[in-house]
């Protein structure tokens, strides 16, 4: 799918430049505006329609939460992630029932942050084009808290990310029973031989995929890989 676009609402320009410079590191996302009140950032929801808006709780001329049900009334299909200072129970609740995805409190960790946008891309990606579910697929929809998703990241190898790993799965089925090189298949996917070697060979090792050395007339043999 396209890059998720990411609004920026928040009134510190050195938070804003964080959070750009942290939005640019994760892989699937870009900032497409930011806005340092609401006013601003109602004009700018009103043409822009971004993805996710990543949003402050404490703005110059409202609260963020009161920005959160102004998205809620007009803009069903943006999603929300707090980052905040506010720690008051009541403003986390306030946020979770104006169905914010996320709420994170500064000061801002990056591995913390990508973690809850990969989870967010993650969600997003599986749920775009989905037609009718079972309840397998609303449970995994509905457990989003931190825990749930640090569980699911763990079964994971380091280095290996959901995301991309689908990816791949879903090129080396293409191909078929005349199987594919880890070139071919970054190139596809848009990563390095490297990378895509790297979740092949995950594949490989959880036996939902075999390689074969294929021997061509010069050079090296190449190796192929076949999904199972």
């Amino acid at each position: 799918m396209h890059k998720v676009e990411v609004l920026i609402v928040e009134d510190d320009l050195r938070i804003v430049d964080i959070n750009r410079r942290f939005v640019s590191k994760i892989e699937g996302f870009e900032v497409i505006a930011t806005a340092t009140n609401g006013a601003e950032a109602k004009e700018l929801l009103s043409f822009t329609n971004p993805h996710l808006v990543l949003l402050d709780v404490y703005l110059p001329d409202m609260l963020g939460i009161d920005l959160v049900w102004h998205i809620r009334q007009h803009y069903r299909n943006v999603d929300i992630i707090m980052i905040t200072a506010a720690k008051e129970m009541e403003m986390v609740q306030e946020a979770l029932r104006g169905g914010v995805f996320d709420y994170i409190v500064k000061p801002l960790v990056f591995e913390r942050f990508r973690e809850r946008l990969e989870s967010y891309r993650e969600h997003l990606w599986r749920t775009k084009d989905a037609g009718e579910v079972d309840q397998d697929v609303i449970d995994r929809i509905m457990t989003r808290s931190l825990n749930q998703s640090k569980s699911r990241e763990t079964v994971m190898p380091k280095g290996i990310d959901l995301l991309t790993l689908e990816k791949v799965i879903q090129a080396i089925r293409r191909t078929g029973e005349k199987g594919v090189s880890a070139e071919e298949i970054g190139k596809e996917i848009g990563t390095s031989r490297t990378t895509a070697r790297r979740y092949l060979e995950y594949l490989v090792l959880e036996k939902k995929a075999r390689a074969d050395l294929i021997y061509g007339t010069v050079g090296r043999p190449e190796r192929k890989y076949r999904y199972l």
